[in-house]
């Protein structure tokens, strides 16, 4: 298949299936030199493994990463960077049902209808464990961010009807709760909200929000890669994804131009309503962006479908699903945002003659 490639000078192959040996990432065009170790990738890791809360799938995965080259002593070689997490519990039989029918809400009939053929294991490549890679591939991003001073943070904004109240966002709150939430009494709410949603056997869905910082102006290109285009691509190719804003977003398209327009004072802007991005090009502030999750499509409670010959029945999914995606994907995003953001960093080294002749210069 196509499409498992993403970045321009630094590069991400994800590759591995929900119920195959293991997934995993090839990372190419990091610089040499950069301090990594294994446990830089699994703090990252295991904020999107499973089993975290009474809210995320029950399957018992340690999501263990093994550097398998591009590090030598602790530094990057410059080299590709391959890394691997073995799958260790793998319920297969639960979903041989499912081969013979449609899920709504998932890829089954559209990756029937392109390969002719599918894993329906877990959903295959579509599995959210496909982000595995995602993620491993942003902690490497995120170490070569740290080195350059810019700091990337999702967070959770919404769950279902609960949203963050900006008077109550306290950023230490989200290592506080495993809904990753900025708000001790939001989250409160939003759990007797999952908890309701479980009872009925149904799903929630919600807002991830991020915010980078420390971004120099002058990183993205005008054109076709734009920071916000390629935010976009990177955030929207996640699972479960059905939208995405920067700055005010959609609420920008009900304000006049004087309302939406940042003004500049010495020292920066004023206001913020662009989210940190003038002409696809960072403005030096804040750049802040929202992605929406649907709610989960693996629903116990009874739907109707179709099966691969078109007989009409009534379905419950079995097997161990998250109530929620959004907590386990708050990480994703972080790492997506941070692989965006460094690779647009490395390729905007060549934006001026200056820059090009003083690097030269130094290294004769």
């Amino acid at each position: 298949m196509a499409g498992s490639t993403y970045g321009t000078i630094l590069t991400m192959t994800t590759w591995g299936e929900s119920h195959g040996k293991g997934v995993g990432v090839v990372v190419d065009g990091c610089p040499a030199g950069l301090s990594l170790q294994e446990e830089d990738i699994q703090k990252y890791l295991d904020r999107r493994k499973p089993g975290q809360s009474r809210f995320t799938t029950k399957r018992s995965e340690s999501d263990t990463v093994e550097i398998l080259s591009g590090v030598f002593e602790g530094k990057t070689t410059g080299t590709p960077i391959s890394l691997l997490v073995r799958n260790q519990d793998q319920h297969s039989r639960d979903y041989s049902e499912i081969a013979g029918y449609y899920r709504p809400g998932h890829a089954d009939y559209t990756f029937d209808q392109k390969y002719g053929f599918r894993d329906y294991r877990g959903g295959g490549r579509s599995s959210g464990r496909e982000t595995i890679g995602r993620v491993a591939a942003g902690a490497v991003a995120a170490r070569i961010l740290e080195a350059l001073q810019v700091q990337v943070q999702a967070y959770t904004r919404a769950i279902g009807p609960v949203t963050v109240k900006p008077e109550r966002f306290d950023l230490a709150e989200c290592e506080k709760n495993r809904l990753y939430m900025p708000d001790a009494v939001g989250v409160r709410e939003a759990e007797t909200y999952l908890e309701e949603m479980m009872a009925k056997k149904d799903s929630a869905g919600g807002i991830v929000e991020c915010r980078i910082q420390g971004l120099p102006a002058g990183i993205g290109e005008p054109v076709f890669d734009k920071l916000s285009a390629n935010l976009a691509k990177a955030i929207c190719s996640i699972g479960a994804v059905k939208g995405f804003e920067i700055g005010d977003g959609f609420e920008a398209a009900r304000h006049s131009g004087s309302e939406n327009n940042d003004t500049f004072v010495k020292g920066g802007k004023a206001t913020n309503h662009a989210g940190g991005i003038l002409g696809g090009i960072s403005d030096g502030t804040d750049v802040i962006f929202r992605a929406a999750f649907k709610p989960t499509p693996s629903i116990a409670a009874l739907q109707k479908t179709v099966t691969r010959d078109g007989e009409e029945i009534e379905i419950s999914i079995k097997g161990r699903h998250d109530p929620i995606i959004v907590p386990r994907a708050v990480v994703v995003v972080e790492a997506m945002a941070a692989f965006t953001v460094a690779d647009l960093m490395l390729s905007g080294m060549t934006s001026r003659m200056e820059w090009i002749q003083a690097f030269y210069q130094m290294n004769r």
